[in-house]
């Protein structure tokens, strides 16, 4: 999955783009308030560590 599926995948679960760094991005699922950043490399592939890390900062699955 690239980096720009991931975020079309977040936002139809209801997660939002709260900020831009200058190399990240702050996401935030606003059901529970926690917060993740995203790199900027959308046309890279997300690596399967980064993925689960991610969606554990957001869902805390």
């Amino acid at each position: 999955m690239k980096y720009s599926e991931l975020k079309r995948k977040l936002s139809k679960q209801g997660c939002y783009l709260l900020r831009e760094g200058g190399r990240h991005e702050i996401w935030i699922n606003p059901q529970n308030g926690r917060m993740t950043t995203i790199g900027r490399h959308d046309r890279e592939e997300v690596k399967e560590k980064t993925l689960r890390s991610i969606y554990k900062d957001l869902f805390g699955a």
